[in-house]
């Protein structure tokens, strides 16, 4: 298959880099007391060649997140900066950023270092190729990754399989920020969901719609709580939550 004639954002018939991939790419990035990382997080989501918009939801931060993103508009007119004027949370971020998303694809971009921008052109390429409407980007499915906490490994292997009974999908990590969507295809779904409860309810919504998922092993480079992780074990319950009720009660 020449997927340079199926595709018009491949500039090549089968793409081995970033720069082999035409600009098609929305990023949305919800951002929430990130001042420490978020300039570089930018930068290199910028450096990316699909990146045709960067679109970035400031999450009403306490520290000097708002004051550091000030810049990025007048440096890279590809950068679209939205502020909520109350903490609402990361799924309500990612509500307000999808609403303003305009590319042809559509990905979750998280403010820290934990997952790399450069392996955007590996989540697009099922895409591009006309094989995949979403696309889940795996922890677990043997890239490199950063040896951490051994519970929240379970804990988040209990939660996907949880969520693959409840939406039939064979998923090895459903709680992944990288998640890539056909902008008609998430254009379908609405988000309810405020804090990190969305990974489970855009799973369940994507499952009910019937579209092709695939899944690709992506790196991960998870840091501590002293480095700023969010994520606790009341998301856990809440996770719970949301599998039973968009995977089951609906």
């Amino acid at each position: 298959m020449n997927l340079t004639s199926a595709n018009p954002y491949l500039s090549s018939p089968r793409p081995d880099s970033n720069a082999d991939i035409k600009p098609c790419l929305s990023v949305v990035m919800p951002v929430y007391n990130e001042a420490a990382t978020v300039g570089k997080i930018i930068a290199m989501v910028l450096a990316q060649a699909p990146v045709q918009e960067l679109v970035i939801v400031e999450d009403c931060s306490k520290d000097d997140t708002w004051a550091a993103l000030q810049e990025w508009p007048r440096r890279d007119p590809r950068v679209r900066l939205f502020r909520h004027e109350v903490n609402q949370g990361k799924g309500a971020a990612l509500r307000t950023g999808f609403a303003h998303a305009t590319a042809p694809y559509v990905i979750i971009q998280d403010a820290d270092l934990e997952y790399d921008p450069t392996e955007y052109w590996t989540l697009l390429l099922p895409l591009l190729a006309g094989k995949a409407d979403v696309v889940f980007g795996s922890r677990f499915a043997g890239g490199p990754h950063r040896v951490l906490y051994y519970w929240h490994s379970v804990g988040n292997k209990v939660l996907t399989t949880l969520s693959n009974m409840a939406t039939n999908l064979s998923l090895t990590d459903m709680e992944t920020c990288y998640k890539v969507f056909r902008l008609e295809v998430l254009k379908q779904i609405q988000v309810e969901e405020d804090r990190f409860g969305f990974e489970p309810e855009i799973t369940a919504k994507v499952a009910k719609l019937g579209v092709r998922v695939f899944e690709v092993p992506v790196s991960y480079n998870g840091r501590t709580y002293a480095e700023g992780k969010k994520i606790g074990w009341k998301d856990g319950f809440s996770a719970l939550r949301c599998i039973a009720r968009y995977g089951l009660l609906r």
